[in-house]
């Protein structure tokens, strides 16, 4: 993420979109899909939280806004969304016509910027992983984590969580009876 995010430029319509978008993904491990879907009344700046309308299993959900997020957000409806865009959806396409972004597309976003940082080819979807791993290293249990990634089993959490082991062997309990 050191190297993704700073990879946009944030002066132009599109870098500041793709911006907005790496943050949300890296840093609510969304899924491209509810990105490419967010609309406009699903963040709520008042309460500092966004509504997830379109997860998996057709759940609603509701995550916090941060700051870091939000001001992404702000920064792409001010600087990047075209002024002519018609609907509520709010990541659009740059050229005429404005569509809403498809899921391809958020994913584009993410092996674009992957390749201007010289990375082998990555999707959106391993942006969930490197959320889920930057939030154990900085020491959320894996229930937090599940909470956040909407998992209703933690199985699954561990699965995105298990890249960094070394942290992984750091919250876990000796096993009974075994010599420390």
């Amino acid at each position: 993420m050191q190297r993704l995010l700073p990879s946009c430029d944030t002066s132009t319509r599109s870098g500041c979109r793709d911006f907005a978008v790496l943050t949300m993904l890296v840093r609510l491990g969304l899924r491209a899909g509810e990105v490419a879907k967010l609309q406009l009344e699903h963040i709520d700046w008042r309460a500092g939280e966004i509504v997830i309308a379109h997860s998996k299993g057709n759940r609603t959900e509701r995550l916090p806004l941060p700051a870091d997020v939000g001001e992404a957000i702000a920064a792409y409806l001010r600087h990047g969304r075209p002024a002519s865009t018609q609907g509520r959806t709010v990541f659009v396409r740059i050229t005429a016509p404005h569509h809403a972004l498809t899921t391809g597309a958020v994913t584009q976003i993410v092996r674009h910027a992957g390749e201007r940082c010289g990375f082998e080819p990555i999707h959106a979807h391993r942006l969930r992983h490197t959320a889920a791993t930057l939030m154990l290293r900085g020491g959320a249990s894996l229930p937090e984590i599940g909470q956040l990634l909407r998992h209703r089993n933690a199985i699954t959490t561990s699965i995105y969580a298990k890249v960094d082991r070394d942290a992984l062997r750091s919250i876990a309990r000796p096993w009974p009876g075994d010599v420390a």
